[in-house]
């Protein structure tokens, strides 16, 4: 392995500002001419692709429970071969879920810094930063940033409350111009905001930091990923990519051609038709802020039941199976027309209606993933089978099945079982 620096960002909670810190921090070290390789800890669509941006390269999942330990080692390894630094985004609170993000550095002998929002606080910053380095002992803690800073008297007021033995790395100013906006299922995509690029580089200019304290990583031994059966060489899967099925896991692509498949993509919101394929994939994303296109789109609604009444596979997955249904409710109570391959409705609310990982035992196979929604379904189907959560939580997510039709609100994970994957698709 290639010498690589390597550190992952973490907080104490969720909305602290561990995103913008390491796009900046990403778009800080481009500048400087160095290949930024950023991973994302558990389930997240979103982030991701801001980070794509950031860093100029795709942005892959590092999950412990969706992909297993020689999963993660064998991304970061072969990130490790080419890139100068590697990042990895937490998720929620340092020691927040099973597995944390504390467990994910553990595994990998990651250097932790912890993004503190400091915003409305002064010393009590330093007892915040010792409580994250001296609660789990074992891990190695590299430092914090603080972020939405009023001022340098600000920040030197925040590192001056910090115990000897943890250091003040940088600041980030408190800027509107470099916020993110958000909607229900959190940052809006990347492609959605035009002065992405301006915001990431003005977060980079202003983020005061010296690289010069980045930690040395030890690394990974040498992972190399497995090699897959070509299981689904020869078949051609179309898969739904546009603004509202956007929810693609780079890694699930990666799955599918190494399993020998050819891929192809198409737009439900703008195609007419689906092209030439064997299966179909329905990814998740925002279909009811599309409703309206989605139910005029009849030339796509004739395709995919021609498709489905050929018994062609299609998996659908929340987004994608929303718009399956007959009809679509939007959070104002407008009714839709869906393409109508599965009896019922889907109607958005305005709470959540679940949150959580995912693991479900399928004829094929047991696969994984993680379900996040807004909305909830109305149908007389009945369920092929049931998901449960790791932590022992409430989300459990029904998978429906009509004769090739695998749909549900999983988005799943194909490393988690390749040989169960091509077998949805091959059958």
């Amino acid at each position: 392995m290639s010498d690589c620096r390597a550190f992952l960002i973490a907080a104490p909670a969720s909305g602290q500002g561990k995103t913008t810190v390491t796009a900046a921090l990403a778009r800080q070290a481009r500048a400087r001419g160095e290949k930024v390789r950023i991973f994302k800890t558990g389930p997240d669509f979103l982030d991701p692709m801001i980070h794509e941006r950031a860093s100029n390269a795709p942005c892959y999942q590092l999950d412990l429970f969706m992909g297993g330990l020689e999963h993660c080692r064998a991304l970061l390894a072969q990130a490790a071969e080419d890139a100068d630094l590697i990042l990895v985004e937490g998720v929620m609170g340092l020691f927040d879920g099973a597995p944390s993000s504390a467990d994910l550095a553990r595994a990998f002998g990651l250097p932790i810094v912890a993004v503190i929002d400091g915003s409305a606080m002064a010393q009590t910053f330093g007892a915040l930063a010792h409580g994250l380095a001296s609660f789990q002992p074992d891990l190695e803690f590299a430092g914090v940033f603080a972020n939405r800073v009023g001022s340098a008297h600000h920040a030197a007021m925040l590192f001056e409350s910090l115990p000897a033995h943890i250091p003040g790395l940088g600041w980030l100013p408190r800027e509107a111009v470099i916020s993110l906006p958000e909607r229900h299922l959190g940052l809006l995509p990347a492609a959605e905001l035009a002065d992405l690029d301006a915001k990431l580089d003005k977060a980079a200019a202003a983020l005061r930091f010296d690289p010069s304290l980045i930690l040395e990583w030890s690394g990974v031994s040498d992972a190399p990923s497995p090699t897959l059966q070509p299981l689904l060489k020869g078949r051609r899967i179309a898969i739904a990519r546009d603004e509202a099925f956007c929810f693609i896991y780079p890694a699930n692509l990666d799955t599918l051609r190494a399993l020998g498949a050819e891929l192809c993509f198409f737009s439900p919101l703008n195609d007419n038709a689906l092209p030439v394929c064997d299966a179909v994939w329905l990814p998740g994303g925002y279909p009811e802020l599309h409703a309206a296109r989605i139910a005029a789109n009849t030339g796509m609604q004739l395709s995919l039941l021609a498709h489905h009444s050929a018994s062609k596979p299609l998996l659908a997955e929340c987004g994608g199976m929303m718009c399956l249904f007959e009809t679509l409710v939007t959070a104002d109570g407008a009714m839709h027309t869906g393409f109508g391959l599965l009896e019922g409705s889907a109607l958005m609310q305005t709470r959540l209606a679940a949150l959580g990982l995912q693991s479900v035992d399928l004829p094929e196979g047991t696969l994984r993933g993680h379900s996040f929604h807004y909305s909830r379904s109305e149908t007389n189907l009945t369920p092929i089978a049931t998901g449960t959560n790791p932590n022992s939580g409430p989300t459990a997510e029904a998978v429906y099945r009509v004769d090739k039709l695998t749909a549900s609100y999983i988005h799943f994970y194909f490393p988690s079982n390749p040989a169960a994957l091509a077998m949805l698709f091959a059958s």
